[in-house]
């Protein structure tokens, strides 16, 4: 069996406005999806998923998920996981030439299903890079995270940014712009994370955006705001100062909220967090429920999030240097 893992995000900028060509600055965390391969020779493809936010499950087929397993989870769930595992398989088939290959699939992994935190992005490169090397080929990291996002972007009907795949190869922070990828230097940020124990509806939430910009002038100027906000976190980041890095992360999540994809329970957790004394925080990733992400190098914030109604979760998470991992 080959081994590999991937880790989730926050964004500490920029996230539906990336959809648009806006830059972006998400950030890789160390919690991680750990995907095992071993190949079969019958063809098939055998998935068992633990910790996906699910009761976990184990599904065996031969084509497609268009039917689905038969268990008792959120369907809306469960096809966006197989749908990610299929697209995975499918680019590894293609880039070994392998198109008969079959795989046993084991997903292990610490980052809520849908919260905002990469949860597919890290388990599409995790899987691309156990499952080709599985057949005797490594992926160079800007193959890695093309492929990943190829697979994300199809999942989600040609509406996903390069921004959480590339930080889920890479590991750091991240300047994501269109097809312009790279790294940045970064200070040690220090990272509280909210999670009210929901999940938005990504494709719901950024279709909603992408009406609100059609038919509101303001709103499409709001997604440029939030592309101006980027480039200065840019720079505050450039110069280590952590107390502008929150203040720019306020003036984010004010405008996402302006763009409709807040939820209650995601400002209740954001408000939470300034009252604590937090530099900043915000929502993190496409909205309507999961995760806030805060910068407080005191346990005030998490403490406080931890009495929040509505807040299932609350956690420390250190920047994860590395992004994909080849454990075995």
């Amino acid at each position: 069996m080959t081994l590999s893992s991937a880790p989730g995000k926050v964004y500490l900028f920029g996230e539906h406005a990336v959809v648009y060509g806006e830059p972006a600055v998400p950030c890789a965390i160390e919690r991680r999806a750990r995907v095992g391969v071993q190949r079969r020779d019958d063809g098939k493809l055998r998935v068992r998923a633990d910790d996906l936010s699910l009761d976990g499950f184990t599904v065996e087929y031969d084509g497609t998920t268009e039917d689905g397993p038969d268990i008792n989870v959120s369907e809306s769930l469960v096809s966006a996981a197989m749908g990610y595992v299929d697209g995975a398989i499918e680019q590894v088939r293609d880039v070994t030439g392998e198109d008969e290959a079959g795989f046993d699939v084991t997903i292990e992994s610490d980052i809520p299903l849908g919260a905002g935190l990469g949860s597919s992005a890290a388990v599409v490169v995790a899987a691309i890079d156990a499952a080709t090397r599985e057949l005797g080929v490594t992926l160079e990291a800007e193959e890695l995270a093309e492929r990943a996002y190829q697979t994300e972007s199809h999942v989600q009907d040609g509406q996903a940014s390069r921004a959480d795949t590339f930080c889920s190869t890479t590991g750091g922070a991240v300047r994501v712009e269109g097809e312009d990828c790279r790294t940045l230097e970064a200070p040690d940020l220090p990272i509280v994370i909210g999670f009210d124990g929901g999940a938005g509806d990504t494709g719901q939430l950024v279709a909603g955006v992408r009406e609100l910009r059609s038919e509101y002038d303001f709103a499409a100027d709001t997604v440029e705001a939030i592309g101006d906000i980027v480039r200065n976190g840019e720079d505050a980041l450039a110069d280590g100062d952590i107390e502008e890095i929150g203040r720019l992360m306020d003036f984010n999540h004010g405008l996402l909220s302006a763009l409709g994809v807040s939820s209650r329970s995601l400002e209740t957790m954001v408000w939470a967090a300034r009252d604590a004394g937090a530099y900043g925080a915000k929502l993190t990733g496409a909205g309507g429920g999961g995760c806030i992400v805060a910068l407080d190098p005191t346990p005030e914030t998490e403490t406080a999030l931890s009495f929040t109604p509505g807040c299932e979760d609350a956690f420390r998470a250190e920047l994860a240097d590395e992004g994909v991992k080849r454990l075995e």
